[in-house]
């Protein structure tokens, strides 16, 4: 069995694997029928969260792999002595599932915040003109509406953002649905996908300022970078590791 690397900040535990890595497991996880695994994508912001609500924290840890998003997280990383392996984003790693779903003709669930800014149905469409031979299905839900019939998708794939993309997969895993196999919550990947929202450049993607370009695309997002670029690292600076 494949031995994974983890860090725990502020009791979030973090895995420290590789994109190959990562995709290992996730094509593990695709063929594993009766089983339902599921995939946390974290940045500083959520880990704040988590630190503050054990729900969303304990969440999170009982899920079966959690990724690296944001490049805050890296330098934590680097602050206690340790080095990531892999920053991986929420839309590059949904769009790699989507190709393994493809490969492996797997039926897709789409669950889309209703009042965020793209439906299942655009994110949907999107994706079809990409991949044409997918069977995707879906909803539009409020964040506090948990509980959906999951029927006859193998991959769950949701925008609810943090805290409650986790804790609605926590509560479709205690359900025991039988033909899920893999879910992950993506945060804004459905906007990217749809391109309701621009992606930053190549090269401030590299250099970890995605933070600069949503502020520059959307100012109202000022208090969630705020705590992502100023609060979070000041914890870590004053926060020995919890490994």
């Amino acid at each position: 069995m494949q031995q994974i690397y983890k860090c725990n900040i502020f009791g979030t535990r973090i895995d420290n694997l590789s994109k190959k890595e990562i995709l290992d497991k996730v094509n593990s996880f695709l063929c594993q029928k009766n089983t339902f695994n599921r995939i946390s994508t974290l940045n500083p912001e959520i880990l704040l969260q988590a630190k503050d609500n054990k729900d969303l924290q304990n969440a999170i840890n009982n899920s079966d792999l959690n990724i690296v998003d944001g490049i805050g997280i890296k330098f934590a990383f680097l602050r206690y002595g340790n080095t990531l392996k892999a920053r991986y984003s929420g839309i590059d790693l949904t769009w790699d599932i989507l190709h393994i779903a493809n490969e492996k003709n797997l039926s897709i669930y789409l669950v889309a915040n209703k009042e965020g800014l793209s439906t299942w149905q655009e994110t949907r469409d999107a994706i079809l003109k990409v991949y044409p031979n997918l069977h995707i299905d879906g909803t539009n839900i409020d964040i506090s509406n948990y509980n959906l019939p999951l029927t006859g998708c193998q991959l769950l794939i949701t925008n609810l953002g943090a805290p409650h993309q986790e804790l609605f997969l926590q509560s479709i895993k205690d359900a025991q649905n039988s033909t899920l196999r893999l879910g992950i919550g993506v945060g804004g990947a459905f906007d990217y996908i749809s391109h309701k929202v621009a992606r930053a450049p190549q090269w401030m993607r590299t250099y970890g300022l995605e933070w600069l370009f949503r502020l520059i695309k959307q100012p109202h997002r000022i208090k969630r970078i705020f705590n992502a670029i100023i609060i979070f690292p000041l914890y870590i600076i004053f926060t020995k590791n919890t490994q």
